[in-house]
């Protein structure tokens, strides 16, 4: 009976291990792939599938990408949810005793990704692991790149909305579970289909509550997690399933920062994706989001800062102010800002280069990228060192200079060396004596040969004597018969031929020894030595992590303070009051793809008694939208610490912003658009407090005009009650009937935008002004739409006509018929102009803004013009 070769049942051990992967099984200059594995890797990389004899009756299937150029391949599975394990030499061929020793050094997966060229710059790459039990979860999310590792739980309130919201502050590249989480019935449409993110499920035992504090000790002395047992057994499986995937020491990860949900500003999912913070809602693109306004940093660090401060905004107003006072202080020092700007182009992502020393797979450039960042410190601090306000002031004592460090690398690596480590030319000249030795003997060989040849002939007189290499004898000394008597005693024969002899001797047996195999002998020497360097500098992860943070954090304020200076924003007053108030205020985003009209500012006046709802009509088009948005962006910003787009602001702290503005159908959950808003308006309704702030755009629209108008006016008044909510609101409606709330409840105000009609056609005026509009425009909005005209006269005709039947909006057209006898004075077609200007002023009167001497000095005047 056939059975596998050696090396095809060693792959199968292997693969065994790894049934989940694809396995890159290395081969000489090849990782090649085999079996159903290879079948997966030809059809996603798009590369020849071939066939290899494996002892059995039918060939192997087979495919392999080149060692050299493995990364793009390995990226392209990756970017598809497959994952790969790496599977290498773990001895050199040549000195190997039988089949070469291989295994899996470690497993690549989405969420543990290390190369730089697989990851974007500027955005964390987050592995998630979700632990469930019952209706609570535990939460564990690190960037293995950076060593960044946060851990919370969930043990109350709508906890799986909770927790989506939190997935979608970090969208994790992976997420792994216990079986009873992806057993949630709301699991599929929330995270697969919402998200777009796969679960992998580990086994029940990691996540065993002992297992996993003996994984938190085995790394901290101290378990940081004693008392949240269920952040505990999410932390404890996910550092062993970095162990098992990454098969290193994780000593860069030093800390597990535990936190609480409500330490930061509340985003939901959904108002995420509405204020398009980081990306835009449709495309998903960074160009047309927050981020892409705010964002001018010039490090990778500083980068991935920024975007996690707009992420998670501050509630702590000290914090806050620590961070406005830092960037007003950059904002008015322009040449400082600037100076600092030009020094931190230069610096590298120094928080990778750390990640990538403690795996083991930093090269000899990347210690040079390291070097040349390090080289900007000094002249940082002394910049910082004059900035005294925010977090400025302790900049210059927090920043570690590294000396030592950027002293040994330059010391130690050529300033210019290969990619590879493994091919010479990575340690300086004078470096090493040995490395210095071995290449120049590498290098001058022949010319010491040539010397020796002359030296020997000038002493034994024999000018015929040659000194040759073979690859049986090596290097030796040829002499012809004729001249055998000359040769000296300390000459030892080697070999005898018919004209001449063959010898040796000790000089030359020793300038062999230097030059044979010199090449090969300084090339180990070198990654030896480089090694050294390598994990010298590794040792001192802690420290360049700390010099990170501050570059990244300084990169951060010089971005929002060159945004602020450049784009005229104003730096925000926030405290612990309920008052939003806005003095011309911009969309940050709008105003910038506005290429020739300048952006229109609008005053936003919110607060807890009066003015806790603002009802806002007009047309669409109209701007309603973007101006509460921009009231939600600004309240935003200035809680992320960055100046807003104003001439004045007072933001009012705001816990949470919801926001409800569009709706499409979820087909794969069977919910219709007016099924997904009213899921949206209920988690809104449940969750939002008294210092929260909701945008609310158009609700109940998805439904019967009186159904919705219903639901409308109901979830206002439920907003409005301050024994229910009493959060401050911006509510923008179609449903004008709604503007009599404001007559009706304490705390409404109405708004509209401002429209200027011309003839057939509108102009958008972008003001908001006190009041309610007076009508929709939506026929004239039609027209502007590139409506064809047959259409827009039919609707107009049909609009009349529903006017006309609709006793709200002509309630004369259907008045009571008069009793008999009775002067039905307002039908008369008899009266003369003194009775129409009485009528009308009559139909102006408020009756309750009259007092009684009043109600009788105005019968008395309308009395006389009527004689």
């Amino acid at each position: 009976m056939a059975k596998l070769t050696p090396m095809m049942q060693q792959y199968k051990e292997i693969k065994e291990r790894y049934k989940d992967c694809i396995l890159f099984f290395r081969l000489g200059d090849f990782y090649e792939m085999f079996f159903e594995d290879a079948e997966i890797a030809s059809k996603q990389l798009e590369i020849a599938l071939t066939a290899r004899d494996c002892g059995l009756e039918e060939r192997a299937p087979m495919c392999g990408v080149p060692y050299h150029a493995a990364h793009s391949y390995l990226a392209k599975l990756i970017s598809r949810g497959y994952k790969v394990a790496i599977c290498e030499q773990m001895e050199d061929p040549a000195q190997a005793k039988g089949l070469v020793k291989r295994d899996v050094v470690r497993v690549v997966t989405p969420g543990t990704v290390i190369d730089p060229d697989m990851l974007e710059a500027k955005k964390n790459n987050y592995l998630m692991c979700i632990y469930c039990r019952q209706t609570y979860f535990g939460i564990a999310v690190v960037d293995i790149t950076t060593g960044e590792f946060f851990t919370t739980q969930i043990t109350w309130g709508s906890s799986m909305r909770k927790l989506l919201d939190e997935t979608a502050r970090f969208m994790p590249s992976e997420i792994i579970a216990n079986k009873e989480f992806v057993m949630k019935p709301e699991y599929k449409s929330f995270f697969e289909d919402y998200l777009g993110i796969r679960t992998s499920v580990l086994p029940d035992q990691v996540f065993d509550p002992a297992f996993c504090e003996q994984k938190i000790l085995s790394l901290f002395e101290d378990n940081p997690l004693k008392d949240l047992e269920l952040a505990r057994c999410a932390t404890g499986a996910l550092l062993d399933y970095i162990e098992s995937t990454q098969k290193v020491d994780l000593k860069h990860i030093e800390s597990i920062q535990d936190y609480k949900i409500e330490q930061y500003m509340i985003i939901d999912s959904a108002s995420r994706r509405n204020l398009e913070i980081t990306e835009t809602m449709r495309e998903g693109k960074k160009k047309g989001a927050l981020l892409w306004v705010l964002d001018k940093t010039t490090t990778a660090m500083g980068g991935r800062l920024l975007r996690r401060w707009l992420e998670q905004p501050l509630l702590d107003a000290d914090e806050i102010q620590m961070r406005l006072d830092a960037v007003e202080e950059l904002k008015d020092g322009f040449m400082v800002r600037n100076e600092l700007m030009d020094l931190l182009r230069g610096v590298y992502d120094i928080e990778r280069l750390a990640g990538k020393l403690v795996f083991g797979n930093v090269n000899a450039r990347d210690l040079i990228s390291l070097k040349l960042s390090l080289s900007k410190l000094p002249y940082i601090k002394e910049m910082v060192s004059g900035l005294k306000n925010g977090l400025n002031g302790t900049m210059a004592e927090r920043l570690d200079l590294l000396e030592d460090i950027a002293g040994l690398i330059e010391k130690a690596i050529a300033d210019d060396p290969p990619l590879s480590v493994k091919e010479g030319g990575i340690i300086k000249e004078g470096y090493d004596e040995e490395v210095n030795r071995l290449r120049k003997a590498a290098t001058e060989g022949k010319n010491w040969i040539a010397e020796l040849e002359a030296r020997e002939r000038a002493r034994t007189g024999i000018k015929s004597l040659k000194i040759r290499y073979n690859d049986n004898f090596g290097y030796y000394i040829e002499v012809t018969k004729p001249n055998i008597p000359q040769v000296p005693d300390d000459y030892v024969r080697k070999q005898t031929l018919v004209n001449s002899e063959r010898f040796t001797f000790d000089p030359l047996v020793e300038l062999e020894k230097t030059i044979l195999g010199a090449e090969k002998r300084v090339v180990q020497l070198e990654y030896e030595l480089f090694c050294q360097v390598r994990d010298t500098v590794s040792v001192h992860v802690r420290r360049l992590k700390v010099t990170a943070h501050c570059i990244a954090e300084l990169d951060a304020l010089c971005s929002l303070a060159e945004v602020a200076d450049r784009n005229n924003y104003v730096k925000p007053k926030v405290y612990e009051g309920g008052i939003i108030e806005i003095k011309e205020g911009r969309h940050p985003v709008v105003e910038k793809t506005l290429a020739e009209n300048p952006f229109v500012p609008n005053d936003t006046w919110l607060d807890t008694e009066d003015n806790r709802i603002s009802i806002i009509t007009g047309p669409n088009m109209a701007g309603k939208s973007t101006y509460m948005r921009q009231v939600a962006l600004m309240v935003l910003m200035a809680q992320a610490g960055s100046f807003v787009p104003a001439a004045y602001a007072r933001i009012g702290m705001v816990d949470r912003i919801f926001t409800r503005v569009g709706a499409s159908d979820d087909l794969a959950s069977g919910q219709s658009t007016f099924m997904v808003e009213m899921s949206e308006m209920a988690n809104i309704l449940s969750n939002a407090t008294p210092r929260s702030l909701l945008i609310l755009d158009e609700i109940g629209r998805g439904t019967s005009t009186h159904d919705g108008l219903s639901i409308a006016w109901a979830v206002i008044e439920y907003i409005n009650d301050r024994a229910r909510l009493g959060t401050r609101t911006l509510f923008a409606t179609h449903y004008h009937e709604l503007t009599e709330l404001e007559d009706r409840l304490h705390g409404i105000k109405n708004y509209c935008v401002s429209v200027r009609k011309r003839g057939d056609d509108i102009i958008f005026l972008r003001k908001i002004t006190r009041g309610g509009a007076d009508r929709s425009y939506g026929v004239e909005v039609a027209k502007l739409a590139g409506i064809p005209d047959a259409v827009i006269q039919r609707a107009k005709i049909i609009l009349e006509e529903l006017e006309e039947a609709d006793i709200n909006k002509n309630p004369r057209r259907k008045t009571a018929k008069p009793v008999e006898g009775q002067l039905d004075l307002f039908a008369s077609s008899s009266l003369t102009k003194a009775e129409h200007e009485v009528l009308d002023e009559l139909r102006s009167l408020d009756p309750s803004l009259l007092t009684p001497l009043d109600a009788l000095n105005k019968l008395y005047n309308l009395q006389q013009k009527l004689k």
